[in-house]
């Protein structure tokens, strides 16, 4: 992981529905809970324009990050984050602390590459993605900023499973643990409609009439 995110955070003690609102509105603030590692959660705030930042790097989203509330600093992962409905606002966040000796169980983006150059699409094919994130469990040091699935050999009509993906060492698929039946479907390559309904229309064109084929 070459990238690291310190987030200060202050122990919030005001709590309630209507401390949160308060939190948002008059100070711009995000109500939050840092939780895990069999300590007692600890309800925090958040400056909003901090996250706003962070927020632009998807790494932020899988990296292990340094959270700082007071003089204490903790590393912990981004649990859950919840936006307002309609305006460009996050309203809470949930972090959870991680431990060098335990496996963590979190979201990791998936990157395709060499989607341009595979024999699909040279032949007209369209790259579906059926998923771009997946849920892997490692311990901290392994957590990858990404995960690449490479498409190069990819043809058309070929769909790629979870099994495919070539993993970082240390790094297994949560959903892969649940058994052979789970092993789903993440990116497929098929010819675009149009030119299916292109290549209909024009085997009915060079089929024979009727009445031809009768003669």
């Amino acid at each position: 992981m070459s990238k690291s995110f310190e987030v200060n955070a202050e122990i919030r003690e005001d709590l309630g529905k209507g401390a949160s609102r308060r939190l948002r509105r008059l100070e711009d603030k995000i109500p939050g809970i840092v939780y895990g590692t069999g300590k007692k959660p600890q309800s925090i705030s958040l400056v909003h324009k901090d996250i706003a930042k962070h927020l632009e790097d998807e790494a932020f989203y899988s990296h292990i990050l340094t959270l700082k509330v007071g003089s204490k600093k903790e590393q912990v992962i981004l649990k859950d984050l919840q936006r307002h409905p309609f305006k460009l606002k996050i309203t809470h966040m949930d972090f959870m602390r991680v431990s060098a000796t335990e496996k963590l169980h979190t979201s990791v983006p998936l990157h395709f590459i060499n989607e341009d150059v595979c024999p699909g699409v040279k032949e007209g094919g369209v790259v579906n993605h059926n998923f771009t994130i997946v849920e892997v469990s490692c311990l901290p040091k392994n957590l990858p900023e990404f995960i690449e699935v490479d498409m190069a050999d990819a043809e058309m009509d070929h769909i790629v499973h979870l099994s495919d993906i070539k993993l970082p060492k240390g790094v297994e698929l949560v959903e892969l643990s649940h058994g052979a039946d789970h092993d789903q479907a993440i990116a497929t390559i098929h010819k675009a409609r149009a030119a299916v309904s292109n290549d209909a229309e024009g085997e009915e064109a060079d089929a024979p009439a009727a009445d031809d084929a009768a003669e």
